[in-house]
């Protein structure tokens, strides 16, 4: 049994292949932590352009208000990821989601966390509801 804070990757309901980069690694010939945000926010984005978000020209669109990541096991370059999402808090105006970053093939994340997107308008970056279309990708992914 894995400990309660190291998620398996069936806690998430959307998967996607995350392809490693040479440039990923550190000196320490491991991916350095501040890339798993990177790879946080390229999931959370397919998410959104799978319901339906075209983010170059969206009216609303979602900021990054908080992000945090817990890291397990080291990962490097040239292993192919997975990211697994799910919706921990879905409001009317933002979204948490559940994070999950998986070698390929392993069952058990080597990295987790939380990424907050705040729903806004574009031009005028003030909060607005989450368009009915998302609301629906997301209520599936709800945990």
């Amino acid at each position: 049994m894995p400990p309660a804070d190291r998620p398996r990757r069936t806690d998430y309901g959307f998967h996607a292949p995350i392809t490693t980069r040479w440039s990923d690694n550190d000196i320490y010939g491991h991916i350095n932590n501040v890339v798993y945000y990177s790879y946080f926010d390229t999931a959370a984005n397919l998410v959104l352009i799978g319901a339906g978000l075209d983010i170059a020209n969206a009216t609303v669109i979602g900021l990054v208000v908080e992000s945090r990541c817990q890291y397990h096991a080291p990962l490097a370059y040239p292993t192919p990821l997975v990211a697994g999402v799910r919706v921990d808090k879905l409001g009317n105006r933002a979204v948490t989601y559940g994070i999950g970053i998986f070698a390929e093939g392993e069952d058990l994340a080597a990295a987790h966390g939380h990424f907050v997107h705040v729903f806004v308008d574009r031009a005028t970056r003030a909060p607005v509801a989450i368009p009915e279309r998302l609301r629906t990708a997301l209520a599936a992914l709800v945990r």
